[in-house]
């Protein structure tokens, strides 16, 4: 049933946002590159595919050990701030969902690196399920890069104060996902993309 719903949800989506995803495509492109932004992320019992994002930072931007953003980061573009802080950057991941890759409503995919630090039990429960584009964790650190703008140390801030509270939302949404829920959540992060404020 699940499954049913995310194919009808993302094919849904694209066909109303698709206006509003060939604007945004031919604002990055005019910047010069490529339009989409794939990285590596582990998926379903482990499966690791490439995720769709708009791209959002400088074309010949260097590389650095980091697979963590702060809002602050110079290598964001000035559109890509605003893909960011919308979340719009994210819509692409609607083809990963009608590939079977993600669903609408799921732990968010995170990249090998990280995904390593996890504990053996929550690797086990949380890849239980195939990952998601929103989820209690999506809505609860929606200003992340915020966060880690203002630490020293993003990365070292993200593995020993965010991951560990995000497994703990991760594995709350694997035990009380229904239906129900995930049509309240989609709801209410649509709203959250509308009126910054909007609560649980």
């Amino acid at each position: 049933m699940k499954r049913v719903f995310d194919i009808a949800a993302a094919f849904t989506g694209l066909l109303f946002l698709l206006p509003v995803m060939i604007i945004i495509a031919g604002l990055i492109k005019l910047d010069g590159g490529s339009v989409f932004f794939r990285q590596e992320r582990v998926g379903l019992r482990g499966t690791r595919f490439k995720i769709f994002k708009f791209r959002s930072m400088r074309v010949d931007h260097s590389q650095s050990g980091t697979q963590v953003t702060a809002e602050s980061d110079p290598r964001i573009t000035p559109l890509g701030k605003l893909l960011r802080r919308s979340k719009l950057d994210e819509l692409p991941q609607l083809f990963n969902v009608l590939k079977g890759e993600m669903s609408i409503v799921g732990p968010r995919p995170e990249v090998p690196r990280y995904v390593a630090v996890w504990p053996e039990e929550d690797r086990r429960e949380i890849l239980s399920v195939r990952p998601g584009i929103t989820d209690y964790a999506t809505l609860y650190y929606r200003d992340e890069q915020t966060v880690l703008a203002r630490s020293e140390n993003p990365e070292k801030t993200y593995i020993q104060d965010i991951v560990p509270h995000k497994l703990g939302l991760y594995r709350d949404y694997v035990r009380d996902q229904n239906l129900g829920l995930d049509m309240r959540l989609i709801l209410v992060t649509l709203a959250r993309m509308v009126y910054r404020r909007s609560r649980l």
